[in-house]
């Protein structure tokens, strides 16, 4: 188990707690206290920072445009037809492009990813966390969405 200590915790249903401890057990929040939490776990000492819950990036391309590469990491448009509603995000996705590490370290921890605007279908969305190795377990929700688009790029 894991525990923050001492920082100044912004909560989803209790506020904003100053000096708080969290409790995490195997990546999951079993406790926020404005006490100490007892027991013999890592600590990470957190005073003076904030810390807040997992932010959710309701409107993504990660791992369909990927940062390093060349043309075949760039699988967020299916160019082919104007209409392809049967494409998946899901089956583009490289959960080892850079982009999921920056999401991380920016406090993102899930994202809706799904296809670009080149189609005025352009395919089905995935719901997923930002951490793990292989894509299928990464999934949350699959379809959860259908890209559609109706005028240009900007």
């Amino acid at each position: 188990m894991l525990s923050i200590e001492r920082g100044k915790i912004f909560t989803v249903t209790n506020g904003i707690i100053n000096d708080g401890f969290i409790l995490i057990d195997n990546g999951r929040i079993k406790e926020i206290s404005s006490k100490p939490i007892k027991g013999n776990f890592e600590k990470i000492n957190a005073k003076g920072k904030l810390v807040f819950p997992g932010f959710i990036d309701a409107h993504s391309h990660l791992g369909l445009f990927a940062l390093e590469g060349g043309w075949e990491g760039f699988d967020g448009n299916e160019m082919t037809n104007p209409s392809t509603p049967a494409m998946r995000a899901i089956d583009a996705i490289n959960p080892q492009d850079p982009a999921y590490k920056d999401a991380i370290s920016a406090g993102i921890t899930t994202i809706f990813t799904g296809p670009g605007s080149g189609n005025v279908v352009g395919g089905q969305s995935v719901i997923m966390k930002t951490y793990g190795e292989i894509a299928d377990e990464m999934i949350i929700r699959n379809p959860a969405g259908l890209k559609c688009a109706f005028g240009e790029n900007p």
